[in-house]
């Protein structure tokens, strides 16, 4: 018998497998790679330009990440840097019109990811998932944060 644990762990592991692989396909068309997408459609948000620590944490990634995904971005013309406040890695990062271009085509495509995922769901069941999906999402950053309780360590 396959265990809730296993159950879960699975999907969410398939899940992470999937969108990487059409972050992949899809940054592809662009010459970019997957991580890039995530990064272009947080700055598309942003126009006013967005520094990479709050990148980070919009984004969930570590500081090496953004700034190996920045770089790559900004030789790529799809970002510049703001040097107007002195240091480089404090400087704002902006979309160039290639690179907002290529995040709002890559926003369409993600919200027909999107869409052709949640297929068969109406909007009540869509509606109830993402709240699941928040909390439990929310919980496991607990867990993580703080480790399992001895009353919770019971149940596995």
């Amino acid at each position: 018998m396959i265990t809730k644990y296993e159950q879960f762990s699975s999907s969410v592991a398939s899940l992470s497998r999937d969108i990487q692989h059409i972050e992949r396909m899809e940054m592809s068309k662009f010459g970019l790679k997957g991580p890039h997408a995530q990064c272009l459609l947080t700055m598309l948000r942003h126009p006013e330009g967005i520094t990479s620590a709050r990148l980070c944490e919009l984004c969930d990634k570590d500081k090496a990440a953004i700034s190996r995904t920045a770089a790559e971005l900004e030789a790529s013309r799809m970002i510049r840097r703001d040097l107007s406040g002195g240091s480089r890695y404090r400087a704002n990062l902006l979309l160039t019109e290639a690179g907002r271009s290529a995040a709002q085509a890559i926003s369409r495509r993600a919200q027909l990811a999107v869409e052709a995922a949640g297929a068969g769901l109406n909007d009540e069941q869509r509606t109830v998932f993402y709240q699941v999906l928040d909390i439990i999402a929310g919980n496991l950053h607990t867990i993580c944060k703080n480790g399992l309780q001895e009353e919770k360590k019971e149940l596995l």
